[in-house]
């Protein structure tokens, strides 16, 4: 029944008489003579006529004429449509009048304190302002529900944009992850085969989360952690017997509920561990501080040693790859300094995990 009322678009009639009984309210002073007038025998066909003849020309415009004219760009012919719409309901309505009074007991002066003769007044003071008046409305009512539902089409148009984007970005992640940690491995091969055994169980380890455990928009900044660890663990395996101090500091103190967008992290560490300098001279570091403050605020430091007069550190695919993605996924929620000197990199993420 209601799918039947909803393709009909008969919920529109109680639309069209509460807006007549509104103005019928207001020119009869009171409830009390509006149900006379109505029901009493003197103007329930002026009534109807009001409602009747204004809707048909409301929808007449806004499933004929728009489309038609306006939609297409023909303005001057909209316009001409609309004037005789308007003048043409005007008129039926103001005939209203006198099929009332002929119906009526009483005379056309009686009811409706004018003479017949001023069917002018009648029509132009009396029923053209509202016609015009209740297309008006139904028009800005019609191009108000447009507009909304545009926006709701645009709104999700953007929301499936950016989850496709998201997609495409998080897979970029996995075969730049998988190309560096292998190198890694081979690296380990000829220097000690028995770490290398070691960090391919640890690889093990981390490719299963990777394809099983984080393929929701988030998971739990616990599990994020824990992965970070493990690859920290085997990148520094590769540089067990080079003069590279190595500090990591990664809070413990982490509610369960805290949830963090996958691989968000990783980019910065792994990005430390690829340039890191080599400098047999000078001291080569990678410091990480990791912790959870205010409860939901998630900051990050890291800073690497680079090469003297090496080329710009942020400018790889890695780090272009996690701006975008926290400026999709936490736009306004993250602050993210990065200062690339001449021999030091730095990196300070501020995150709002709330």
């Amino acid at each position: 029944m209601m799918q039947w009322i909803l393709k009909y678009k008969l919920y529109h009639i109680p639309f069209w008489v509460a807006y007549h009984l509104m103005w019928l309210l207001i020119n009869t002073d009171g409830l009390h003579n509006s149900w006379h007038y109505l029901f009493g025998g003197e103007v329930p066909v002026k009534f109807l006529g009001y409602i009747i003849f204004q809707a048909a020309g409301a929808y007449f415009n806004l499933y004929f004429l728009i489309p038609r004219f306006l939609s297409e760009g023909r303005y001057g012919l909209y316009f001409i449509g609309v004037v005789l719409t308007i003048l043409i309901c005007t008129a039926l309505i103001t005939s209203g009048y006198y099929l009332n009074a002929y119906l009526s007991d009483l005379t056309f002066q009686e009811l409706f304190g004018r003479p017949p003769s001023d069917f002018l007044y009648i029509f132009s003071r009396m029923c053209l302002p509202s016609t015009a008046a209740s297309m008006t409305l139904a028009m800005s009512v019609k191009l108000a529900k447009n507009w909304l539902q545009t926006e709701r089409e645009k709104l999700t148009l953007q929301k499936e944009n950016l989850e496709t984007e998201l997609k495409y970005l998080k897979s970029q992640i996995n075969p730049h992850f998988l190309f560096n940690t292998i190198n890694s491995i081979y690296v380990l091969i000829h220097k000690d085969a028995d770490l290398a055994s070691e960090s391919l169980a640890s690889f093990s380890d981390m490719l299963r989360y990777q394809l099983y455990e984080c393929n929701d928009s988030y998971i739990l900044l616990r599990k994020e952690l824990n992965f970070l660890e493990d690859f920290i663990k085997l990148e520094s395996l590769r540089l067990y017997d080079d003069q590279t101090e190595l500090a990591f500091d990664l809070s413990q103190q982490v509610s369960e509920h805290l949830r963090v967008a996958p691989f968000i992290l990783l980019p910065f560490v792994e990005n430390a561990f690829k340039h890191v300098s080599r400098d047999k001279i000078r001291a080569n570091f990678i410091h990480m501080q990791l912790s959870v403050c205010d409860k939901n605020q998630l900051h990050l430091r890291l800073e690497n040693s680079k090469e003297k007069g090496s080329g710009n550190e942020s400018s790889g695919i890695g780090l272009a790859n996690v701006k975008r993605r926290l400026e999709l996924i936490y736009p306004g929620k993250h602050d993210l300094e990065i200062r690339d000197k001449n021999d030091i990199f730095k990196i300070e993420l501020k995150l709002d995990l709330g």
